[in-house]
């Protein structure tokens, strides 16, 4: 049996555990405790709008298929339902590209930084070299 393609949300989740090293539930955690002005704040929370048009649109997906089995009759009550569900998956739809492409836009733009070496760099030695005096000092 083959194995699905991995969702926009599940391939941007990976990216962003990657960015930050650490697993989403903990990234979740920290945005909930920052959730203004934080770049990890901002992208939480847009995952979570792109997760909910997934869940939407498969949820549509399944009620258009109800609605239009094959041997069930439609009629004027079924076709209004037809189209709302059309409709709403639609905008389900729009609303998960939107969010992905802004998603992988941002995702592109920012990189780990590598870690501070753990060793201090030597600092230099005190200089050796004689300060010029001050013009008052060779005036006398």
């Amino acid at each position: 049996m083959s194995q699905l393609p991995a969702s926009d949300s599940q391939m941007i989740s990976g990216r962003i555990e990657d960015l930050y090293a650490k697993p989403l539930a903990d990234l979740e955690v920290l945005a909930d405790a920052n959730p203004d002005g934080s770049m990890l704040a901002a992208l939480v929370s847009s995952l979570t709008d792109l997760r909910f048009a997934e869940r939407n649109i498969a949820f549509q997906l399944q009620r258009l298929r109800e609605l239009a089995h094959p041997e069930r009759q439609i009629g004027s009550f079924e076709t209004v339902h037809i189209l709302d569900c059309a409709r709403r998956m639609a905008d389900s739809v729009a609303t998960r590209d939107a969010h992905a492409k802004t998603l992988n836009g941002v995702l592109a733009s920012l990189h780990r930084v590598p870690a501070p070496d753990p060793k201090p760099e030597p600092v230099p030695a005190a200089s050796t070299v004689p300060t010029p005096a001050p013009a008052a000092a060779r005036a006398r």
